[in-house]
């Protein structure tokens, strides 16, 4: 999913890098309204994760491999603004670093593999927990099925990009059959991580899960008999001759 240097032309890079620095500028803006003392540092944990696993591809198909894109299970966990940031920070420090993804091309990549999936993504999770009961099984079911569908929503936004600037001698209809097609296995395997990681925090804190605030109780600690109301004496006890 990654786009390198040249792949796409310079027109429709720069187009792609105004629609990434415009979506990051609402991401900072949002993310103000979701981070607190809790968020934070899970926000940091989450970019650490999605940039860990994005280094771990794991095979497909016809000799493919995918990885994880994170887009769904950063907004799930942290919101949808602060998730855009986390993917992007990574995505940023990937084209850096280890030149995976190349810097012209930072824009589409942000547009792709954050905007898009987070977009996407934490807009069905939502909606299906609209019509899903309030059980962390729903919760974890939701954020399945988001993550399948925003996978290959980026292969689709890719090939729209590619059909615009594309600078190969590829068709176009080679191209979505192959991006779509095998982004649609990688979006099993993304569903498959996400569900498990987000089942595995609301396991543990489901008060950490952004997407699940209100929808699930947090656990009760109950210790030793229960606490009489003040002034409630109890039953008086028979008196003795």
């Amino acid at each position: 999913m990654h786009v390198p240097d040249g792949f796409i032309d310079a027109p429709v890079s720069i187009a792609a890098g105004a629609v990434a620095v415009a979506g990051v500028a609402v991401a900072l803006r949002g993310a103000r309204r979701e981070l607190d003392d809790r968020t934070a540092p899970l926000a940091g944990l989450t970019a650490a994760f999605v940039f860990a696993a994005q280094m771990l591809n794991f095979p497909v198909a016809s000799g493919t491999s995918g990885h994880l894109l994170g887009g769904t299970l950063a907004a799930i966990l942290v919101g949808p603004y602060t998730g855009i940031l986390c993917v992007s920070v990574v995505l940023l420090m990937q084209g850096l670093l280890f030149a995976d993804g190349g810097l012209t091309a930072l824009g589409v990549n942000i547009t792709n593999m954050a905007l898009v999936t987070v977009a996407v993504g934490y807009g069905l999770f939502r909606l299906l927990l609209r019509v899903l009961p309030r059980t962390r099984a729903s919760v974890a079911g939701a954020s399945f099925a988001a993550a399948v569908v925003s996978v290959p929503a980026a292969a689709v936004s890719f090939t729209l990009i590619y059909a615009l600037g594309g600078t190969t001698d590829i068709s176009l209809g080679k191209v979505a059959g192959a991006m779509i097609g095998v982004h649609v296995l990688i979006g099993i395997g993304e569903a498959v991580i996400t569900a498990v990681t987000v089942s595995s925090v609301l396991a543990v804190r489901p008060d950490l899960v952004y997407g699940a605030r209100g929808l699930i109780k947090p656990l009760e600690l109950r210790t030793g008999a229960p606490v009489r109301p003040a002034g409630d004496a109890g039953p008086a006890e028979p008196s003795r001759a």
